[in-house]
């Protein structure tokens, strides 16, 4: 059996996943002209950011969380424009459908990652209430 890694450890490894998910984000800008491309690195990107934390906390608590009921449908669509950006992009090579997924997918992770702040959900929802408002 493995020895557990130590705190030292799983930090050094939470930074290193969590450094290339960004660069991988980051760098997918400059394909951005081609969608197929910048969906794929973008949203690999992505998983390796929001996985980083499992090093941090353990898979089994983080999918305990994700899965809370707070948090259930902003994961449940997070992960299915995680998967629907792939399909677009690599089975589809659909650009717009790709586009329209990974902008989805944004949106649902930032709406999941406002559930973790308290009151942040409600404070977003507040806002865009006030500025859709067309009655002032």
């Amino acid at each position: 059996m493995l020895p557990l890694p130590s705190p030292g450890q799983r930090i050094y490894a939470f930074a290193a996943c969590l450094v290339a998910g960004l660069a991988l984000m980051i760098l997918s800008f400059i394909v951005f002209a081609r969608p197929i491309k910048f969906a794929v690195m973008f949203t690999f990107g992505n998983m390796l950011a929001v996985g980083s934390t499992a090093f941090v906390m353990g898979p089994q608590k983080q999918l305990r969380m994700m899965f809370d009921p707070v948090r259930l449908y902003a994961t449940a669509i997070y992960v299915g424009c995680v998967v629907l950006a792939l399909i677009f992009a690599l089975w589809l090579h659909d650009k717009l459908l790709t586009l329209i997924a990974v902008i989805c997918e944004i949106c649902a992770l930032f709406w999941y990652s406002l559930s973790y702040i308290p009151f942040a959900r409600r404070m977003v929802s507040d806002l865009m209430v006030k500025l859709c408002d067309t009655e002032l």
